[in-house]
């Protein structure tokens, strides 16, 4: 590494130090509108995130998804936004696009911080969704202010920034990423030669689970509980097909991941609904199942295996019936060929700025990175957080990012950007 690297290195680092109370009050402003989903209403978050964007000279593309497809998906409302930011004529370098979706889960009970009021306590930054993911809001948009700030200086050194730099800000992820990124790229509004999406900072994420999501309804028939054996108890019909895939679950740690951070397939019902009153015999259950899939598992197979076993366990059961449908198929993410010098850049500056080795891994969650992979788009899994989705208290009461995370996690996005995109 020459001198002059090193100092535009130190230059990017500076820059963000000297605006870091900045990017700290922009994603507190990003956490306190609400984007829980369901109901899914995300549209005045993107409206608000333009906004903060102008207002650092950033235009954002506003992309609102058609609002039948937004109802017929189970959302309320849906703009996805791009921030393009071309440094050189096309050719002249490639296309980086960094994604990070701001919906997410509804905040549940158990808070002691206001799950909207983005509170900083004891170094920490606490709010539904700061740490998945509107922390990367924040991360990337900060990173991509810090490079423009080295234009002047990379130019009078001989080594111009090209390419370009993409912002993708979305806001389905929770509902598998369709109408986000899935959306963006169908519509042919991006193709970028790498994806950077927002992950964790303790680690570079390049394979993960699949996901399968199917709704299963039992039906029998109504009957007094006084009188039971004049209906079909759908309850029960329901509970032997529980058991049937359950059971699935010990077969399941008996396949191995050969990806360093995932383990074994598995399954989880995750939703029971079903029955009319106490004194009733219930004539239909639904129930809704997750079935998590490793890379080297063929998502058409799985799908197959379960449909059997349901079909299997509810002969067994006689007069029920039941109905299967398929919710959600999400495909595993596999490292892409090309996606070295992505990896190797996040990993050079991830140990220079933190201090240890970064590693490379797979995550057991799945995420809309998969959909870029679909389309043949080198990519990987950085962004801020803690070393475990756990620390984050993702999905849990009192959500938060460490403000040392932030910080150094925009350092290495920015200086990976620096890598990807300097002419020599």
């Amino acid at each position: 590494m020459t001198t002059s690297r090193q100092a535009f290195y130190d230059a990017l680092d500076a820059w963000i130090d000297a605006h870091f109370d900045d990017e700290v009050r922009y994603l507190q402003a990003l956490v306190r509108v609400p984007t829980d989903t369901p109901p899914g209403n995300n549209a005045p978050h993107a409206a608000r995130t333009a906004e903060l964007l102008a207002e650092m000279g950033l235009h954002a593309e506003s992309h609102p998804v058609p609002q039948a497809q937004v109802r017929e998906y189970g959302l309320e409302s849906l703009t996805n936004l791009i921030v393009r930011r071309r440094f050189g004529p096309e050719g002249s370098g490639p296309v980086i696009a960094l994604n990070a979706h701001g919906d997410v889960v509804p905040p549940g009970e158990g808070w002691t911080h206001d799950p909207y009021g983005g509170e900083i306590a004891e170094g920490q930054l606490y709010g539904r969704a700061s740490a998945v993911s509107k922390s990367d809001f924040a991360s990337y948009t900060f990173a991509l202010r810090a490079l423009e700030s080295l234009q002047a200086s990379l130019h009078a050194a001989g080594t111009p920034l090209g390419g370009g730099v993409e912002l993708h800000f979305t806001y389905d992820e929770e509902f598998g990423g369709e109408l986000g990124p899935g959306w963006l790229l169908q519509q042919g509004l991006t193709k970028p030669d790498f994806l950077l999406a927002a992950g964790f900072s303790y680690q570079v994420v390049t394979a993960h689970n699949g996901c399968l999501q199917m709704e299963v309804t039992v039906h029998g028939k109504m009957a007094h509980a006084a009188i039971p054996d004049t209906g079909i108890d759908a309850l029960q019909g329901a509970v032997t097909l529980l058991n049937a895939l359950y059971a699935r679950n010990a077969v399941y740690r008996g396949i191995t991941s050969q990806v360093e951070g995932i383990k074994h397939p598995y399954l989880n019902v995750g939703r029971i609904e079903g029955g009319t009153n106490t004194n009733v015999v219930p004539g239909k259950v639904t129930f809704k199942l997750d079935r998590r899939m490793i890379p080297e598992e063929d998502p058409v197979v799985v799908e197959a295996e379960i449909r059997d076993t349901i079909a299997q366990a509810a002969a067994a059961f006689p007069g029920i019936t039941v109905d299967v449908r398929r919710l959600l198929l999400a495909r595993s993410l596999k490292p892409l060929p090309g996606n070295r010098p992505l990896v190797e850049a996040l990993q050079r500056h991830g140990e220079a700025v933190f201090g240890e080795t970064i590693p490379t891994s797979g995550t057991p969650l799945y995420t809309d990175v998969r959909l870029y992979g679909e389309h043949g788009i080198p990519a990987a899994i950085y962004g801020a957080g803690p070393r475990t989705v756990l620390e984050s208290h993702a999905k849990r009461a009192d959500e938060r990012v460490a403000l040392d995370d932030l910080r150094r996690a925009t350092k290495v996005v920015a200086r990976t950007l620096l890598d990807l995109l300097r002419t020599e």
